[in-house]
């Protein structure tokens, strides 16, 4: 399929709908990657392009949403299938008439503490995410979020995690003037042994805050590095997000 031209977007409807996508490699998507870090190409059907999904990319503008949608933004690493792209095409399949925009900012291999306020990733974030409704008037309607990795390498990082989630929340609320923004985070997955995992994901579990759900990525299957999503179940992530967004969030406002 030919690459869009940025400078051709007279064609391209602004999105009604925005979500923000960020965390680290799971929700940048490694579906697809090989253990020689290039991405097989392989695009599941849920994961199409559609002419109503659009994404924000690195230069700020809207384009044609089409994978890896992480491509600009998560450079260092080779990008495959996350789950954004299943999760936009769900959630369109329901909204009818309304056009669904992405905003990339998933980093792999980052920690909370790099998503702290003042810290580049947050800041980028949130600038990006305003950015994202200044060039197309739309409304931002969530922001999933897939982090927890990194930190699961030590108890105090663990133990650290619900209290650095929940100050996260309250800051991207504040910033971006949204304080009942709807947050759907997802659990980290497990492999065996994985005790400081078992912690962060608890801690995930135990936030009881307004507006924020978490879906529960136990059980989907993993790559052989036991970190990494396969694409099958990137694609199954997208749909559960999509079902929490639509059975907690729509409607609702």
């Amino acid at each position: 399929m030919e690459a869009p031209n940025p400078d051709q977007k007279s064609d391209i409807q602004n999105p009604t709908q925005i979500f923000i996508l960020s965390g680290q490699s799971n929700m940048a998507g490694r579906g697809g990657v090989t253990k020689h870090h290039h991405w097989d190409g392989v695009v599941p059907h849920e994961c199409q392009p559609h002419p109503s999904i659009l994404r924000f990319s690195a230069e700020l503008h809207w384009e044609p949403a089409r994978e890896p949608l992480h491509a600009d933004i998560d450079t260092k690493k080779a990008c495959g299938v996350g789950p954004g792209m299943s999760f936009a095409n769900a959630v369109v399949a329901r909204a009818e008439g309304e056009r669904v925009g992405l905003v990339p900012c998933a980093v792999g291999g980052t920690a909370i503490k790099e998503w702290a306020r003042g810290e580049e990733l947050y800041e980028s974030m949130v600038a990006r995410s305003k950015e994202s409704v200044n060039k197309s008037g739309g409304r931002i309607k969530a922001l999933l979020w897939y982090q927890g990795e990194s930190d699961a390498s030590t108890d105090h990082d663990a133990e650290a995690y619900q209290q650095n989630m929940e100050a996260f929340i309250s800051n991207v609320r504040e910033d971006l003037e949204l304080p009942s923004l709807p947050i759907i985070q997802v659990t980290v997955a497990l492999a065996s042994g994985d005790k400081y995992k078992e912690k962060v994901r608890e801690a995930q579990l135990g936030i009881n805050l307004q507006n924020v759900v978490c879906v529960d990525a136990k059980g989907l299957h993993l790559k052989e590095d036991h970190l990494h999503l396969t694409t099958e179940a990137q694609v199954k992530l997208g749909h559960m997000l999509a079902e929490a967004y639509l059975k907690h969030f729509v409607g609702s406002d």
